[in-house]
């Protein structure tokens, strides 16, 4: 047989009998695979083993519901999968496995969801525009879920952002974001004394990296526990009188400094507030000094399909965000004027820092229980942070590290 023919599913039960009802209507999309192999197992006891006609992953789907699961992916596409994983219509011993096998056969499958709901879900997306009001409870929503939940299986730095790693089989992951702070400062070139921003604060990891350097700090955030958890920290570390923590928007910030670092921050403004944000960066940081930014962007080819409609991270997970593709990333900064200096991407770091996490949430499982989260909120983060793997290891999503200057008299891009 041809490696390019298409490979009839086999049937696991010991009989080859022609599938019927729903069994049949599964079996059928199951033929629609063109890459890696895909076992579903149905409620009867019966199991078939898809191949496609070229080489991939491999998948295993135990599905509960048959009925109910169908009816959801036909009306809802990929949002009615994942939220049938949320209701426990399907299980999977390898979650991340799974999505890479339908991730990599998704234009084959075909099934987009009915247009109505499409329309209904982006209509969600856009009601949660990222105006002041409306950025405070969305953000609220994410990270104001409590400081025991996310100290619980986030590294000990508490920071929630990719990390650099040096050696990804043996490094930890405290060791690797506290890299990932110092190359994001050595990118400014600050001088001890100089005051930098940083727009997007977190838990304050930053913050503390750059004042141990004699840096001045002032940090923004519109999450309360973020804040009260990292004010703590910063006077724990007698880091008081350098830094200066706000619950503020980033479009309420006053002054000038001297350089600025913002860190998977720009993900959570919205596409309408893009422009709003560099012309933020620029007005905020003095001529000549320099931006420090980490960004997650979407592939380019797949921008405008993700432009248009919602996903389940936008659904789910942050409310009003939107990537960047690359393109769109620079275009913005130009517009606001920022000279562009480096780029260095890091998307298999991100995709290691989501497997590092999803262990440590599942290993933490019963104490997260003890907090009041239901199964349901445990299999939502479970599908969160295993869809944001797939698409880091499967390049859907990648991670760049940008540095930008503010033009000045002496800038080469000004005398041209």
């Amino acid at each position: 047989m041809s490696a390019e023919e298409p490979i009839d599913a086999l049937s696991l039960t010991g009989g080859a009998a022609r599938p019927a009802g729903l069994a049949r209507v599964y079996a059928a999309l199951g033929r629609q695979l063109r890459f890696g192999t895909l076992l579903v197992r149905l409620p009867d006891g019966r199991a078939d083993l898809y191949r496609g006609s070229c080489a991939g992953p491999a998948g295993e789907i135990a599905i509960d519901r048959p009925l109910r699961l169908l009816l959801r992916v036909l009306a809802r596409g990929d949002i009615g999968f994942a939220e049938s994983y949320l209701d426990a219509d399907w299980r999977t011993p390898d979650l991340p496995g799974l999505l890479d096998v339908l991730q990599r056969n998704e234009p084959h499958l075909g099934a987009k969801g009915l247009s109505w709901s499409r329309w209904l879900d982006r209509l969600t997306h856009r009601l949660r525009d990222n105006h002041r009001a409306m950025s405070r409870r969305n953000i609220a929503r994410h990270y104001d879920l409590g400081n025991d939940f996310y100290r619980l299986w986030l590294d000990p730095s508490m920071t929630y952002s990719a990390a650099l790693f040096a050696d990804r089989e043996t490094e930890s992951l405290e060791a690797a974001q506290a890299r990932k702070y110092e190359r994001l400062l050595d990118d400014l070139g600050a001088q001890p004394g100089q005051h930098i921003l940083e727009i997007g604060c977190g838990w304050g990891g930053l913050a503390q990296a750059a004042a141990r350097r004699g840096l001045h700090v002032t940090g923004v955030t519109l999450s309360r526990e973020q804040l009260d958890y990292a004010r703590a920290r910063i006077a724990a570390a007698g880091f008081s009188d350098r830094v200066d923590l706000r619950l503020q928007d980033y479009r309420d910030i006053g002054g000038q400094f001297d350089h600025c670092v913002s860190i998977e921050m720009l993900e959570a403004v919205g596409e309408a507030y893009w422009p709003t944000y560099f012309q933020a960066l620029r007005r905020l940081v003095r001529p000549g000094g320099r931006i420090s930014l980490q960004v997650i962007t979407i592939n380019e080819d797949d921008f405008l399909r993700y432009r248009g409609s919602a996903d389940f991270i936008q659904l789910y997970i942050f409310p009003g965000g939107m990537l960047p593709s690359p393109g769109r990333l620079q275009q913005h900064a130009r517009a606001a004027g920022l000279i562009h200096r480096e780029d260095r991407w890091y998307g298999p770091d991100y995709a290691e820092t989501l497997r590092r996490w999803r262990r440590t949430f599942h290993d933490k499982a019963e104490q997260i229980s003890a907090l009041g989260y239901d199964a349901r909120f445990r299999r939502m983060w479970d599908y969160y942070l295993a869809y944001c793997e797939v698409g880091f290891d499967n390049g859907v999503t990648d991670l760049v590290q940008a540095v930008y200057e503010v033009p000045n008299a002496d800038s080469p891009a000004i005398r041209l």
